[in-house]
């Protein structure tokens, strides 16, 4: 009996940011999932759920269309709004995933750049841990506890007042200390718990087994011996390092408050006439805390990620007991705050204030060294469109850094603002933090500038699109609004492409600002306005000026931060469109920081492959895998993820993609062109379709013939000019959407269909399909010659692939 269903085709569809649902990607009311689960699943029209049972004669040259649905991964439920806190973290991430390309050289400078992005990651885990910090235990508890007319008018805090509570047992520094540590700690426990849980709802999955993917490995830091590492077995399952990043941190954060607590005690202890037993104990609680930091900084440098196989095995040892010993030694350092000291007094601020100036110092050594790491690998292999030429990675990772320095000093000086408000009782939150506010004021004016070039270039390329719009329609009635809009569309989509310049100069702006803010706070001990008192009085005011702005700028920012967050945890719309700048943001595992947002494509790439291995083994039959925007980022890593003989049974159709205007230049070592290129050699086929007016796709840009085999000419936006007997109203400019209204989409999905070979052997028998009249297999493998292009070559000319 022979096999009819062999034949069957499936059309894999897999949407883009911002998300849809199954009926507007099938075009069918009538759906039903055939798999998967609330959060993720591929669905079917109801006509089609037995598709595999069926002969393929019943669906025509049609194939079956699936989609797979992942838009829940990132703007599911309201509680995923508050992941906008953890932005500093997931920008940091990204920037472990930018590295330049080295190509199996260096190996070992490959993996000090990993090393540097872990650090950074780590330092923003402490500094929001000490912003806690800063604003329960300093502002509150020392501060304003601690002073009679700020405890008076919030009464909340009576109990820990020395007025106001009769020098009750609470009222010691030192115990007033200690309980409001708990308010950090339970920061850190709820980090600790949203990463575990995260991890176990999304990025859990391991790949279908036997997908290897091609080549050896022996770390995933050190070197390219795939053609991409997207292709290794085991890179969208990082539980050990993100197990181990885990316990470093949530340890790294329980020790910052220890530290807190148990440095202000050492300081008292310390001065002559306390008690000996306390005075002995005080340098034992700091040998522990260097001790304990050591330890932390020991693990993140000691491993990073290993993608060359499945990776189950967990340091448990390390897992359970670095965080609890963070928290024992916290404990101890609690009840050791909490001794009594009766002649203790609260007075200016924590000794810890100078923490903030340590860990700047550091972000920007940090940073430094991480662009002369990427520099040399730029240089090993240089990738000529590479974003900043190899050095997006530094930018983003001064990005982060400075995220959190704005989030951490906005929490504190409006905390600060609340507590005293106008009066000037109480000293305030650091010197440093007040400097960083201030240079805002500078950096927002050098945007305002960036912006307006901007503006002028993106007039300039509407003037020259504008002529060049008119030159290709030349039949068409002249319409000058319709012309305008169409060529602003135009240069406006070209705005993608300046993002590297903007980013560099607001990263060294940063770090130029950043550095001077730290020089005049500790050169000074005192807030610009203070610190600019006998000065010309020109430069008093900027002073003074700069400092009011800046508190307000970020009192500002940081409520309106809030607000979106508290919007979108009520509001499915907005909570969609944080989820899109989820959907960019955590493609990547979790590399560099274990409390980032969740990598949706942990859980989405594993989905994938495992319904395009399943198909193929069970029918043998063909595959056409259609992604549009993201969908396409995450439909060529799933791809990769397959065995060769199933790879080559699928045809790729990617519409709207970045994956070259955006990962290939963003991401250089894992989406460059040698990985584009040999992805194009092991599918059976590829086509791409752009528009000159969308901001986010654009050509795959492969070298030499491969180029025009894989990208058509840009496609037509609007489909027509005027009015037409086709289109009598005005079509619409649809840049970024819609790209299945466009004939093209339907003409490549057809020719994709009729290239694909049916006689690639299967795990059954199947029947040879009938070849279509006149086509040869080379002609039949090559995509349609378009006008310019070279005539198809003999079959062999040009490697296995085309089209």
């Amino acid at each position: 009996m022979k096999d009819t269903a062999a034949q069957n085709t499936l059309e894999l569809l897999v949407h883009g940011v911002g998300g849809t649902t199954p009926e507007e990607m099938l075009d069918d009311p009538r759906t039903v999932r055939v798999t998967g689960d609330d959060t993720a699943a591929v669905f079917r029209r109801i006509d089609d759920v037995d598709a595999e049972e069926r002969p393929a004669a019943e669906h025509g040259e049609a194939p079956v269309p699936e989609a797979y649905v992942w838009c829940n991964l990132t703007s599911g439920n309201g509680s995923r709004a508050l992941w906008l806190l953890l932005l500093p973290f997931m920008v940091v991430n990204l920037a472990h995933w930018m590295r330049p390309t080295s190509e199996g050289r260096r190996p070992r400078t490959v993996r000090l750049y990993g090393l540097l992005v872990r650090l950074a990651g780590l330092s923003l885990t402490v500094l929001l841990v000490a912003a806690a910090c800063e604003v329960a235990l300093d502002l509150a508890a020392w501060q304003c506890a601690g002073t009679p007319a700020c405890a008076e008018r919030h009464t909340w805090l009576g109990f820990l007042s020395p007025s106001g509570s009769g020098d009750g047992w609470w009222s010691e520094p030192g115990r007033r200390l200690a309980l409001a540590a708990l308010v950090p700690s339970a920061l850190t426990g709820l980090l600790w718990y949203l990463s575990h849980r995260t991890w176990s709802a999304y990025e859990s999955q391991p790949p279908p087994p036997g997908s290897d993917g091609e080549g050896t490995g022996t770390d995933g830091e050190g070197g390219e011996t795939y053609h991409s590492a997207l292709g290794r077995p085991g890179f969208w399952y990082g539980r050990r390092l993100v197990a181990r990043l885990r316990a470093a941190h949530t340890a790294a954060a329980f020790l910052t408050v220890a530290a807190a607590v148990g440095t202000a005690a050492a300081r008292e202890d310390r001065r002559p006439g306390g008690p000996a037993l306390l005075d002995a104990l005080a340098p034992l609680f700091t040998l522990a805390y260097v001790a304990g930091a050591l330890v932390v900084v020991w693990v993140v440098c000691r491993r990073g990620r290993t993608e060359n196989r499945l990776d189950h095995e967990l340091d448990r040892a390390l897992v359970r007991r670095l965080p609890v010993g963070s928290l024992v030694l916290l404990a101890l350092s609690l009840v050791y705050a909490c001794s009594s000291r009766p002649e203790w007094r609260s007075a200016g601020r924590l000794p810890g204030d100078r923490v903030f100036g340590a860990l700047t110092l550091t972000q920007c050594l940090l940073v430094v060294a991480l662009a002369v790491v990427a520099h040399v690998l730029h240089r090993t292999r240089p990738h000529p469109r590479a974003a900043l030429r190899g050095l997006a990675g530094p930018a983003v990772a001064m990005l982060a850094c400075a995220l959190g320095g704005v989030m951490s000093g906005g929490v504190a000086q409006r905390v600060s603002d609340w507590l005293d408000g106008t009066r000037r009782t109480l000293p305030g939150p650091p010197v440093l933090l007040t400097w960083q506010a201030s240079v805002i004021p500078p950096l927002l004016l050098l945007l305002l500038v960036v912006v307006a070039l901007l503006a002028r270039r993106t007039l300039r390329v509407r003037r020259a699109e504008a002529a060049e719009v008119e030159r290709e329609h030349p039949a068409e009635p002249a319409d000058a609004a319709r012309t305008r809009r169409i060529a602003t569309a135009r240069a406006m989509a070209g705005l993608t492409d300046l993002a590297p310049r903007v980013l560099g100069i607001v990263a060294v702006a940063t770090l130029l600002l950043g550095a001077a803010s730290l020089l005049g706070a500790e050169l000074t001990e005192e807030v610009p306005g203070d610190a600019a008192e006998g000065a010309p009085a020109a430069l008093q005011g900027a002073a003074d000026t700069t400092q009011a702005c800046g508190s307000w700028l970020i009192g500002v920012g940081f409520l309106l931060f809030v607000t979106w967050g508290r919007r979108a945890y009520k509001d499915p719309s907005a909570r969609r469109t944080i989820g899109i700048l989820w959907d960019v943001g955590t493609f990547w595992p979790r590399a560099a920081h274990p409390f980032a947002p969740p990598c949706y494509a942990e859980r989405a790439v594993p989905d994938l492959t495992w319904r395009m291995a399943t198909w193929t083994r069970a029918t043998g039959g063909r595959l056409v895998l259609s992604g549009h925007s993201q969908g396409s980022v995450l439909a060529a890593a799933a791809a990769w993820q397959l065995e060769p003989s199933a790879r080559r049974r699928v045809a790729l159709l990617t519409y709207g993609s970045p994956l070259e205007r955006l990962y290939g230049r963003w991401f250089p070592a894992h989406f460059g062109p040698a990985a584009l290129s040999a992805l194009h050699r092991e599918v059976d086929c590829w086509r791409n379709l752009y528009r000159l007016t969308d901001p986010i796709g654009g050509p795959i840009r492969l070298p030499g013939d491969c180029g025009p085999e894989v990208d058509r000419a840009p496609l037509k936006d609007p489909l027509a000019y005027g009015r037409t007997a086709l289109h009598p109203l005005p079509a619409p400019i649809l840049g970024h959407s819609d790209y299945q209204a466009d004939p093209a989409f339907a003409e490549e999905r057809r020719l994709l269909l009729a290239r694909l070979r049916p006689e690639v052997p299967g795990p059954r028998p199947i029947e040879e399909g009938p070849r279509p009249v006149g086509k040869t297999p080379s002609a039949l493998r090559r995509g349609p010659v378009e006008e310019g292009d070279d005539p198809p070559q003999a079959p062999g000319s040009s490697g296995r692939s085309s089209g």
